[in-house]
């Protein structure tokens, strides 16, 4: 007698036996049970997870005669009686099972459908069941589209698929549609267990766990992997065989790796990648292996009820959620998984690996969300110089201090003018920034009488009033900026250079020159010079107007005037400005030009790096603002706004609001 495969052997043959389909089970068995029958059924889903098995269950269900032959349409069929046999044996002459991957013409379609038209011969029904149905031509699908909207009383259609996305959609409104899923691996376990004890066949738990992870969610490629292992181990299903059949790793690498990089071990972490080069493991399996670990871990960490109890690695893995934060095997994921996408990039799969266990091993999560260089201070990345370029320069020059790290300095945004719903801190700021605008030199009717000057840095943080700046409802990221300029004095200097870090590897970056304040002479001098120009010693207003393009009209918006001094025929422009890749690309030698054409005379410009205030970026974000904050009081003061947001509720969208 020939071998019969598992997958045949146990094909099921009533609901109750079918695994894993329990919501298209409840919806058929209700049908059959009420007499509420579909002319036409449409099952989807991947290979394997019962689309033609529950095809020929439900045809016994429609065609069951019962063990009397007495019986009726039942959600139970017999399995005895003459429909149920032949159905089963595959030999009933009313159950046609047609593949439309070889009959997908119009020619094989019109042929079934005129036979349709005839009465079952021995039967209640006649079931045509159609697989791969997404596999006939348009005109098939055309051509059967009348029959399968009203088919005769007797006939009844089941479609099955695996691409669905194909069928038009005016063949799948006439049909009741079941979306079969995936086999969850228990479902695929608990199914080899029951099938390997009714073949009395030694196994192991593992092994049916590491077919059931190789099935991805197919029982039919399960139960075939099944047979192979049993014929692979000669009568035995062990996790070693399975293991060796498979190509799969052995998870007890992955553990050790793992702990290595636990203890920040290098050496043993390269050693345990040059022994799986010796066995000639798969590295692709290896970093999708080592993902699915990870995941483990971090379910052990967040959700411990969410992991199987029955996981050989179950109490090495929660010893691991014990040795690394969230945060770390959050990380250590996100590396692998790219890790596994760049492999085939890298210069050799063994290159890529090893790069991926180092980057595990050099990268570690910070709180303040930065990530650091393992054995080192956490390094705050500098901003960009495109985004640095269009943003307006800070006021203050206070620098930020990054825990455990060097002292890091960072430009931060001007305040401009308060809008309504602004903070009281950014009220206040937004005014200091009003009064250092009116105190370089510019009048209330609009002419600029004096030469523009750097404001100094104390004068806008001490128009904070203390009791403003050490509110409750201050928002934390002001926290350090509210402080009066003493104790952010006192705060700064708190952190000696004697305390910061010694290793010679932890970056340090240069503190950016303040602010300074220009001398009433240096002012005056500078007056001078521009009224000799012709010009009113407005920077920001010059700048802004200057036909320039690029890179240097990013540095004439960004720089701020410090003092003009005549030296002989020239004119030396000297300008503070906030980056040094500004004035790259010859971006002074041609703003010098610009000048000089402009004004008829030599201009020479030198500049510095530091912090910069009255800028024309800074004066254009606060002529924004202004113009934001009128257009949005306009629209709330207009009557019929006001009188849609009291009648009717109306709200106005945030950020809607623009100026003309």
């Amino acid at each position: 007698m020939s071998y019969q495969v598992l997958a045949r052997k146990y094909r099921p043959r009533s609901f109750d036996t079918l695994v894993g389909q329990e919501h298209v089970v409840r919806a058929l068995t209700h049908a059959l049970e009420q007499q509420r029958l579909h002319h036409a059924y449409l099952f989807t889903g991947t290979r394997g997870v019962g689309k033609t098995t529950l095809s020929r269950i439900l045809a016994k269900s429609l065609n069951c005669q019962g063990a009397d032959g007495n019986g009726g349409i039942t959600a139970q069929p017999c399995g005895v009686c003459e429909a149920c046999v032949a159905i089963d044996a595959g030999r009933f002459v009313d159950y046609i099972e047609m593949d439309a991957a070889s009959n997908r013409g119009v020619d094989e379609m019109a042929q079934l459908l005129e036979q349709a038209v005839y009465a079952p011969s021995n039967a209640r029904f006649k079931v045509y069941m159609i697989d791969e149905v997404h596999m006939l031509t348009n005109h098939a699908f055309n051509s059967m589209l009348k029959t399968l909207e009203e088919p005769p009383e007797h006939v009844k259609f089941i479609l099955a698929t695996t691409d669905p996305q194909k069928i038009p959609v005016t063949v799948l409104s006439r049909c009741l549609q079941f979306n079969l899923k995936q086999m969850p691996p228990g479902h695929i376990i608990s199914h080899l267990d029951n099938i390997l004890g009714q073949e009395h066949i030694e196994f192991e738990t593992p092994a049916l766990r590491l077919l059931a992870q190789g099935a991805h969610g197919s029982m039919r490629d399960a139960l075939s992997l099944t047979d192979q292992a049993i014929a692979y181990a000669a009568g035995k299903v062990t996790l070693e065989a399975v293991q060796g059949m498979l190509g799969a790793l052995d998870q007890s690498y992955l553990i050790r790796l793992l702990d290595a990089l636990a203890q920040q071990d290098g050496v043993a972490l390269l050693a345990i990648a040059d022994e799986m080069a010796t066995r000639s493991l798969s590295y692709n399996a290896a970093l999708q292996d080592l993902a699915t670990l990870l995941h483990q871990i971090a379910l052990a960490q967040t959700v411990p009820a969410a992991l199987a109890e029955d996981l050989p690695q179950r109490e090495d893995i929660v010893r691991l959620a014990a040795q690394f934060s969230a945060e770390e095997a959050q990380l250590f994921y996100q590396i692998v998984v790219h890790g596994r996408n760049e492999l085939g990039l890298a210069p050799d799969e063994f290159a890529g690996f090893s790069m991926t266990l180092l980057r595990m091993l050099a990268f570690r999560p910070v709180t303040s969300g930065a990530v650091t260089l393992a054995g080192s201070a956490p390094v705050v990345p500098s901003p960009r110089p495109a985004a640095a370029a269009t943003r307006p320069a800070p006021l203050s020059a206070a620098p930020q201090v990054a825990s455990n790290s060097a002292p890091v300095s960072r430009p931060a945004p001007v305040a401009s003018a308060p809008s309504p719903a602004a903070s009281p801190v950014q009220s206040a700021r937004a005014a200091a920034l009003e009064a250092a605008r009116a105190a370089s030199g510019k009048s209330s009717g609009g002419a600029r009488a004096t030469p523009p000057v750097a404001a100094p840095v104390a004068a806008p943080v001490a128009a904070v009033p203390p009791a403003v700046a050490t509110s409750d409802n201050a928002p934390p990221w002001d926290a350090d900026d509210a402080f009066p300029p003493e104790a952010a004095q006192k705060k700064t200097e708190s952190i000696s250079r004697d305390e910061a870090p010694q290793d010679s590897n932890v970056p340090v970056v240069q503190e950016m020159p303040a602010a300074i304040a220009v001398t009433p002479e240096v002012a005056a001098r500078t007056a001078q010079v521009a009224a000799d120009l012709g010009w009113d010693g407005h920077w920001p207003s010059l700048a802004a107007e200057l036909p320039l393009r690029g890179v240097v009209h990013q540095m004439a918006q960004q720089s701020e005037l410090l003092r003009c001094e005549v030296s002989g025929n020239t004119v030396n422009f000297h300008l503070r400005i906030p980056l040094e890749t500004l004035r790259s690309s010859g971006s002074v030698d041609k703003l010098s030009a610009t000048l000089s054409e402009r004004f008829g005379k030599t201009i020479r410009v030198e500049t510095e790096i530091g912090v910069v205030a009255n800028t024309a970026n800074a004066k254009a974000e606060a002529d924004r603002t202004q113009r934001q904050n009128e257009a949005e009081q306009t629209v709330h003061r207009d009557p019929f706004v006001q009188t849609m947001m009291r009648e009717f509720g109306a709200t106005i969208v945030p950020g809607s609001i623009r100026p003309l």
